[in-house]
């Protein structure tokens, strides 16, 4: 009997291997639309691009989300939990479901479950949903988290170009308003802990002046992921995108709010600066093999 228990419990054990821990309780927008649409990029793209760099494959599936609308505040909802909708997304939403598609490409895996597995992972401190807090809010706490846990890393200051600013994040609780989840004392106080670790917070980026200088130009991977700093009091990143290189040139593949959609900008990457001029720079940010 205890043989049979043994070769049973290996057995389990095994099957539990085939994917990633059990599926962490979600939230969907549509979960029969939401899941076969995942499943559809995950298939087709493991066929295209499965094999290729992590750039490669995020730009690939980052293509598969032009025209989808764009929404913001989709994450909001009591009680925090991971919410996944593909079919609506902000610029944050839309690098994370790209990111976690390609990191689930680079594990040779083609399911959804997989999918939110990972989302999970990158989205929340620690990979663990535990209250509104934990869900990775300022770019540089998830920029720091996950590259902690081997799942990306910031490239940036491997551009010679690379200068550091420093900055106390506090803009979420210094504008608690603007949040409907931090009327809750809790939430808030997770909040102020988070901003704590933060103070005279120091990151590498490239000055928007020089984003279209040749040597960064040659640099940059179509696939990239870019952070756009902002010079907004309390805030790191005010935008998020992909870069997609055409004729030798970066454009940003984004979340726009002003076109209500995700589009490709015809314009180069240099002239965002020009339109938007609380903007002071990028940075450059990569997926782990």
């Amino acid at each position: 009997m205890k043989k049979t228990f043994t070769i049973l419990a290996c057995a389990i054990l095994a099957i539990s291997q085939i994917t990633h821990a059990a599926t962490p309780a979600i939230r969907f927008k549509n979960e029969a639309s939401d899941t076969a649409r995942i499943n559809n990029i995950l298939i087709e793209a493991a066929t295209n691009v499965g094999h290729s760099s992590p750039e490669q494959r995020v730009a690939y599936v980052a293509k598969k989300f032009l025209d989808t609308p764009y929404i913001a505040g989709t994450l909001e909802g009591e009680p925090e939990q991971l919410t996944v909708n593909v079919d609506e997304v902000d610029c944050t939403t839309f690098i994370d479901n790209v990111a976690a598609l390609a990191f689930t490409l680079g594990e040779g895996r083609t399911s959804w479950r997989d999918f939110v597995y990972n989302l999970q992972r990158m989205r929340y401190s620690g990979g663990e949903v535990n209250g509104y807090a934990s869900r990775l809010h300022y770019i540089s706490a998830w920029i720091l988290d996950n590259a902690h846990r081997g799942n990306l890393k910031e490239a940036t200051n491997n551009f010679p170009e690379a200068e550091y600013a420093v900055k106390s994040l506090d803009f979420i609780s210094a504008h608690k308003d603007k949040y409907p989840a931090l009327s809750d004392s809790t939430n808030l106080a997770g909040i102020k802990n988070l901003e704590f670790g933060y103070r005279n917070h120091r990151y590498p980026y490239i000055k928007a002046a020089r984003v279209g200088s040749k040597s960064v130009t040659a640099q940059l991977r179509e696939g990239d992921i870019v952070a756009i700093t902002t010079k907004t009091p309390g805030l790191d990143v005010q935008h998020m995108g992909i870069i997609i290189i055409s004729d030798g040139v970066p454009h940003l593949l984004h979340a726009s709010s002003s076109a209500g959609k995700v589009t490709l900008e015809r314009a180069p990457l240099a002239d965002y600066f020009r339109k938007n001029r609380s903007a002071t720079g990028i940075r450059i940010i990569r997926l782990m093999e």
